[in-house]
């Protein structure tokens, strides 16, 4: 018989995970900013060839919801364990594939198209990695601390967003442009084999979720007639029974998915062009306000163990919709400590939609297809809100050429975010084993 993990040791194989997934898919969109309009879409204008590469960056969004359905199906049928696994070997497989690629210089029309498959494979991979993650650390943690264990996942973006900020800003701080546009931009991809060997090794060692356990245990003890022990449809048996929780879930992510791309990715292109700060620059600023992020996000976890989920998540929209126009009047300045700024206050008020999201639609659906629902709610919003955030919010730059269209589009997000949260039940004291 094995010994239960202890909570702290499932947290910590669930951040790695979620961290090295993270710096996958952030260090293309870093790369779509920076790189990639060049490599893979040359000959076009500058502004033209960004929105290229964002469309490549969306498509990895795209996905998200398949990756959603398949391992949310079978994550509620398999456990959560063995799905993670696969989910980790897939996003770091096709980072490193995207770190040999062959170029538009060298591969012509191929290098774009074998470049958005790596996407696709991207997509897919962190469309189920999220459920699983906090759903480990949720139905293994104590319930009146759920909140704040369950952010440590979450905090997995801003690590992995540091991470890929961080190697790319080391790398364009010590190489010259010809150097990193001819073979330092591979550098951050293939680091990412030596990181999954990590993420692989810790996550094998953890033990399954108890609950889900403990739910399977249950229908095989009451199977009747030859009906499975299992769900044998959980996507079904979701969208019949909780598809409110469903539409909450997708509501609470637009405000959240919409402006952390907008000051994480957006900012960078507009940083560069409407201002004379440099794109190192804009990478430095990212970097420290991804660390403020980090930080903050188990303190909005714990402070929704005290006061609930959903006053801490209305003042988080409430926060990202308030701060769009002082957002850009900051950036505006070409100041770097404005620029930190607007960048470390936008993170901090992301932080309070971020950090109870995890116990929050761990708490809205039950046992049997909380994989399911979870991932759906969640991924399914991504296609609308983070897949064409940097791409509208660059279209409307280059149509207006003014920032203010952009800080209307937060605005909106955040009102249908602060519609969808207010209108959900507070879970805080939901019990997991349902």
């Amino acid at each position: 018989m094995t010994t239960p993990n202890p909570l702290p040791r499932i947290v910590v194989a669930s951040l790695i995970g979620t961290t090295i997934e993270w710096y996958d898919f952030f260090l293309y969109g870093s790369a779509a900013a920076l790189v990639f309009n060049r490599l893979f879409f040359p000959g076009s204008d500058p502004l033209v060839g960004t929105l290229l590469s964002f469309l490549t960056y969306a498509v990895g969004f795209a996905a998200r919801p398949l990756g959603a359905l398949v391992f949310g199906h079978y994550g509620d049928r398999l456990g959560r364990k063995r799905l993670l696994v696969v989910s980790l070997l897939m996003m770091g497989g096709a980072t490193c594939a995207i770190g040999v690629l062959p170029t538009h210089a060298t591969a012509g029309a191929l290098a774009p198209v074998l470049l958005t498959g790596l996407r696709l494979v991207q997509g897919f991979a962190l469309g189920g990695e999220w459920g699983g993650a906090v759903l480990l650390v949720s139905e293994h943690g104590d319930a009146r601390r759920r909140g704040f264990w369950a952010s440590w996942p979450q905090t997995g973006a801003p690590a992995g967003q540091l991470l890929a900020t961080g190697v790319l800003s080391a790398l364009t701080a010590t190489l010259s442009d010809a150097e990193f546009f001819a073979w330092g931009w591979r550098v951050p991809f293939l680091l990412s084999g030596l990181l999954l060997v990590v993420g692989l090794w810790i996550r094998l060692s953890v033990d399954e979720s108890p609950v889900f356990r403990a739910a399977l245990e249950r229908a095989q003890a009451s199977q009747e007639d030859g009906a499975a022990a299992a769900e044998r449809m959980p996507l079904v048996v979701v969208l019949r029974d909780q598809w409110r929780e469903v539409l909450v879930a997708m509501g609470a992510r637009m405000a959240e998915n919409i402006s952390y791309y907008v000051i994480t990715a957006f900012v960078l292109v507009y940083t560069t062009g409407h201002t004379q700060l440099s794109k190192q620059t804009a990478l430095n600023a990212v970097l420290i306000g991804s660390a403020a992020h980090f930080a903050v996000i188990p303190a909005w976890g714990a402070l929704s163990d005290r006061v609930g989920r959903r006053p801490v998540y209305l003042l988080g929209a409430a926060g990202v919709g308030a701060w769009a126009f002082p957002f850009f009047a900051l950036v505006d300045t070409g100041s770097f400590g404005a620029l930190v700024t607007a960048v470390t206050v936008g993170l901090v008020f992301h932080g309070a939609m971020y950090a109870p999201q995890a116990a929050f639609f761990s708490e809205m659906f039950t046992t049997r297809v909380r994989y399911s629902g979870a991932s759906i709610g969640s991924q399914f919003s991504s296609v609308a809100a983070g897949a064409p955030a940097p791409l509208i919010a660059t279209a409307l730059l280059a149509e207006y050429d003014s920032a203010t269209p952009v800080a209307l589009y937060v605005m909106a997000a955040a009102a249908l975010t602060l519609v969808a949260v207010g209108c959900a039940r507070e879970t805080r004291h939901h019990d997991l084993t349902s």
